[in-house]
């Protein structure tokens, strides 16, 4: 796994590296009963970042856990409800992020990628993009159930995902998904990939969408970036005190992360956080015509990454 810091990654020991506005979340602020003896329990997540917001103007949230990437620990993003018609994706996360303090690694968790989706219960955002065909790498113009917008990076979401991810530069990212139950081994890191299937107890499979996956987010930062980006596909109806408990714990184990303390030093003043559209959307070089062979038409049933 690598765990060097790169002079081409920000520093992230404070807001103004990310550029986006952040709250620091005060140590003991979940409080014990009162009159209870016991000390005020620390929560897990130290800052609280917000990447930009939804077509329909709802936020989206990182929390950032663990320890720091400079203490030589591997940094993680864990993303769930990319797809407003998988909730069950974001359960284990919230436990994670409402659990105990950590350390082990530097850990960012992303519960809710398309609030707009989840809030209608729909794949797509609120403009009818499905945000996993809409970054820009291998993109093509797909319709239907597919619809992969005007342009590669068109939609506010995905462009405020990139510039995260592009700050952050981590090592791994765990991208959840539903139904299709299994971990896709045939990836960039085939090694990792099968050891995430096992330690999550998932089959190994190959979500290929049927030819070439044309603009989906793992595709785009294992093309861009050294780290590796992996999809996880929970089954149609998990558990939800399953996904809270067991499927967490072994979220974690995954990682390298493992419960304790790390005492943070205080966090400097928030930055202004960026208009979500002055990025320019990304030129679509990187997209190439497909050819008949990657034809979105393939096979159903690996086509819902």
């Amino acid at each position: 796994m690598a765990t060097g810091r790169g002079t081409g990654r920000a520093a992230l020991a404070g807001v103004s590296a990310l550029g986006l506005l952040s709250t620091v979340v005060p140590l003991g602020a979940h409080l014990a009963p009162l009159g209870a003896a016991a000390a005020p329990r620390k929560p897990a997540v130290v800052q609280t970042v917000k990447l930009g917001e939804s077509v329909r103007g709802r936020p989206i949230y990182a929390y950032r856990l663990g320890e720091p990437a400079d203490n030589g620990v591997p940094t993680v993003v864990l993303i769930g409800a990319m797809h407003g018609n998988e909730p069950r994706t974001r359960p284990a996360l919230w436990s994670i992020k409402d659990g105990d303090p950590l350390v082990g690694a530097e850990v960012w968790v992303i519960p809710t990628y398309n609030p707009d989706g989840i809030a209608a219960g729909t794949r797509k955002n609120a403009r009818g993009v499905d945000l996993n065909r809409n970054f820009p790498y291998r993109w093509a113009d797909l319709d239907g159930n597919y619809e992969s917008g005007p342009r590669p990076g068109s939609e506010p979401e995905t462009r405020a995902v990139m510039r995260f991810l592009r700050r952050v530069q981590p090592d791994r990212i765990l991208s959840f998904h539903q139904p299709l139950h299994g971990v896709d081994t045939d990836t960039k890191d085939r090694a990792y990939a099968e050891r995430v299937a096992r330690i999550l107890r998932l089959p190994r499979k190959t979500f290929d969408c049927g030819g070439v996956c044309h603009g989906t987010m793992t595709g785009w930062f294992n093309h861009r970036f050294a780290g590796s980006a992996l999809t996880v596909e929970l089954g149609p109806r998990p558990g939800r005190r399953y996904l809270r408990t067991t499927f967490a714990r072994r979220i974690l184990k995954v990682i390298g992360a493992e419960p304790g303390d790390y005492a943070w030093g205080p966090m400097p003043t928030p930055t202004p956080e960026p208009t979500p559209t002055d990025e320019p959307t990304p030129a679509p070089s990187e997209s190439p015509t497909p050819t008949p062979s990657e034809s979105p038409s393939g096979s159903p049933t690996l086509s819902s990454r």
